[in-house]
């Protein structure tokens, strides 16, 4: 992984955990916050895959690992995080349990579907250049 785009995966990542964190803090109109974290993931997402296309111009496979990685990276900060905060209120040990094995099951669960769809994303985006490359040389 080039620096820039590992720095990419580390700094999305990490955002993706902070949305995460921050959007549950309040308390009310919680579906709302839900909604807001999934649309500012999403453009995250969709702007990494645009990041990784057009301006490092990876390869759609390479571009769909980074994005994967950034994702996982996310799902395993936010998980620990939820590790970190069930040490601070009530909880059972099997709730604690459960969020160890978060930590490998929330990387894996978001990380496949992730690649799949940001490879697919990343190949109709290179199908669209493409077309639009030989319109550039006119």
């Amino acid at each position: 992984m080039r620096s820039a785009a590992g720095l990419v995966v580390i700094l999305v990542g990490l955002f993706y955990a902070l949305v995460g964190i921050v959007f549950a803090w309040p308390s009310d109109h919680v579906h709302f916050w839900r909604l807001a974290a999934w649309i500012v993931c999403a453009l995250a997402y969709a702007g990494h895959i645009g990041y990784e296309r057009f301006r490092l111009r990876n390869a759609s496979t390479r571009a769909a690992l980074h994005v994967a990685a950034a994702v996982a990276l996310g799902a395993f900060a936010l998980a620990g995080a939820a590790n970190l905060h069930s040490l601070s209120v009530p909880s059972t040990a099997t709730h604690r349990q459960l969020l160890l094995i978060a930590l490998a099951a929330w990387p894996a669960i978001t990380a496949v579907p992730a690649f799949f769809v940001a490879l697919a994303a990343a190949a109709i985006l290179s199908h669209f250049l493409s077309r639009l490359e030989p319109d550039r040389r006119r």
